[in-house]
């Protein structure tokens, strides 16, 4: 009886162990998980990080028109840009360039919109990825201002200003997502 009274206690120290051990690596879990957030390890948000330089619009009379510019992000983690809005458009959407399967250069909404990477710049650029104000309400003439959002994947928004020039863009044929009711013609915009 003496000896079983031995061994259950040693058990119970080792049920006891492992239990905080457990208990610990959960904490430790927890405490360290802050740093995977979308606002960061900070507590700030993407926006907050997030500049944008050289920003501009492409003139157009009606239909659409592209901005460029470049991101850069002093945060510790990369901010990732979902989507945009605008007083100017109907809407705002992120395009790529990239080449179809006969070769031609297509502008496309680009699935998962832009990251930003931490310490990093994104480039907005003609034939490659850019905004896209879709759906223009009123001409935008070289020389004027056109005021657009973008937002993140946080929630968080940064306001741009971006001057209208004159561009005649890079005749690439729109691919507009499944469904959409514009077909695919060539736009001087990206």
């Amino acid at each position: 009886m003496f000896n079983s009274l031995r061994i259950q206690k040693p058990l119970r120290i080792q049920k006891h162990w492992k239990t905080s051990a457990l208990v610990i690596a959960a904490a430790v879990a927890l405490a360290t998980s802050g740093c995977t957030t979308p606002t960061g390890h900070d507590g700030r948000s993407m926006a907050e990080d997030v500049t944008i330089s050289d920003q501009w619009a492409s003139s157009a009379e009606s239909g659409m028109a592209a901005v460029f510019g470049t991101f850069t992000n002093t945060g510790h983690h990369a901010a990732h840009i979902v989507s945009g809005s605008s007083p100017a458009a109907g809407r705002v959407e992120i395009h790529e360039v990239v080449p179809d399967e006969g070769g031609s250069m297509a502008m496309r909404p680009k699935d998962g919109g832009v990251t930003v990477p931490a310490g990093g710049t994104h480039e907005l650029v003609p034939g490659g990825d850019h905004l896209m104000l879709m759906d223009l309400r009123e001409p935008l003439q070289p020389g004027a201002d056109v005021a657009l959002t973008v937002t993140f994947e946080d929630g968080s928004t940064l306001p741009v200003t971006a001057q209208v020039r004159d561009f005649a863009g890079g005749n690439e044929d729109y691919q507009p997502p499944a469904g959409s009711p514009t077909t695919g013609a060539p736009h001087n915009h990206g």
